[in-house]
């Protein structure tokens, strides 16, 4: 293994872990959090002449020690903190794990805090314990990187402000935490499922493995509940189709073109189970249901042209009856296209255009209705702006290859 891999395999491993054992004995954020970062970089700058530590974990939990130590004492204050800074290996005990038995499942329940407003505590738990860069959580949530970092600020001031502890959350924190763990594990695996950033893989199974097993450890302590069935189906049949997503030449394969023979039947069986379970429940589904309703529909057919496409445009009417977001509103588009044909669907996405500028899923759906229509300059214009948005590196290929099959544009 190369330092370079070493060094992305520990940030991937060991982020969560660090920034909760620093959480812990220093009751800040900021300082578990620059410590840990600095940590990084100082292993950046080392291994390469002195060589991957043989225990790269107790390496960077002293360096960010270290790092915490020599903040605090910059700071001058804290006397209580720059007492327990002189600890250079905590031997207190294990801290008791209360209803979760796993230390980075806790700790997205215990940033998932009530206090904080949910967009808040999605925001800061993708930070501090998925390990997501600002400009990867700014993405999912469509703002800008300014006004992400200044929301993770405020987040992390309320914290201090509030005095709100790092506890280990009883399990009657669990229900009133739960949405806001289930919607940090559904970007997580989004960012795994379509990866963004220059040089990064295209889909970083990584994040999508992590997400999986995180939802079947929540499943198995809260297996009535609804939406986490259906959250873990929906994964399950999304991560089915993995292996025919992207081709050798590293572009994206749309659902249309993909090989269905290359999908996982066993996690396709898996999911399809979930949801007939919460089907035969009787219990109106919630939205990860619905969703994982849908991809029940994808999976169930052999060959696209076999989609139920009525059934799909029906799950999502009811999926935007309780969720009315833009996004909901454009997937729905994009199966009425294939009911009612691209005139039909592009009236839609074209009244979508002003809450949806900035996201490159817009701009690919209406270039791909514009060409359906022979509307080829129009469709170029839209490519052009979806490939300038799309943070993906396969879907950038696509995105390309179908733009330059228009043909070159009119002078």
């Amino acid at each position: 293994m190369t330092v370079a891999a070493a060094i992305t395999r520990a940030h991937r491993e060991l982020w969560a872990r660090l920034v909760a054992t620093l959480t812990r004995r220093y009751a800040d954020l900021d300082i578990a959090e620059e410590a840990v970062a600095e940590a990084f970089a100082t292993a950046v700058e080392k291994w390469p002449g002195d060589g991957v530590p043989p225990n790269p974990a107790a390496w960077l939990t002293t360096t960010a020690n270290r790092k915490a130590i020599d903040r605090i004492r910059r700071e001058g204050r804290r006397d209580d903190k720059q007492r327990e800074a002189r600890m250079l290996h905590d031997d207190s005990p294990p801290e008791p794990t209360g209803a979760i038995d796993d230390e980075r499942l806790r700790l997205f329940f215990t940033c998932c805090h009530p206090a904080l407003a949910p967009e808040s505590r999605v925001a800061l738990t993708l930070r501090m314990v998925g390990g997501l860069t600002v400009p990867e959580i700014a993405r999912a949530f469509l703002v800008r990187e300014t006004a992400m970092e200044q929301r993770i600020t405020r987040a992390k001031a309320k914290i201090k402000a509030n005095r709100i502890p790092y506890r280990v959350p009883s399990a009657d924190d669990l229900p009133v935490r739960l949405s806001g763990v289930l919607a940090v594990l559904f970007l997580v695996f989004n960012e795994g499922y379509l990866a963004t950033g220059a040089g990064t893989d295209p889909v970083r199974q990584d994040l999508t493995a992590e997400a999986i097993r995180l939802t079947r450890l929540i499943r198995a302590l809260l297996p009535a509940d609804g939406e986490v069935a259906g959250l873990l189906a929906l994964m399950l049949l999304t991560e089915a189709r993995h292996a025919a997503r992207v081709s050798a030449g590293g572009e994206l394969v749309t659902l249309h073109e993909q090989d269905r023979g290359a999908w996982d039947t066993g996690l396709i069986a898996e999911g399809h189970r979930l949801v007939r379970e919460r089907l035969a429940s009787g219990v109106a589904p919630g939205r990860y249901q619905l969703l994982a309703a849908i991809n029940a529909v994808h999976t169930s057919a052999r060959d696209v042209r076999d989609t139920d496409w009525s059934q799909i445009v029906a799950l999502y009417d009811q999926l935007v009856r309780l969720d009315p977001s833009p996004i909901v509103a454009l997937n729905r588009a994009i199966a009425v296209a294939e009911l009612d044909g691209p005139d039909v669907a592009l009236a839609v996405v074209d009244r979508l255009g002003d809450k949806l500028a900035a996201y490159h899923a817009f701009h690919a759906t209406r270039a791909d209705l514009l060409r359906r229509l022979g509307r080829g300059e129009q469709a170029r214009s839209a490519y052009d702006r979806a490939i300038e948005l799309a943070g993906n590196t396969a879907e950038t290929a696509y995105l390309t290859r179908r733009r330059d099959q228009l043909g070159p544009a009119l002078s």
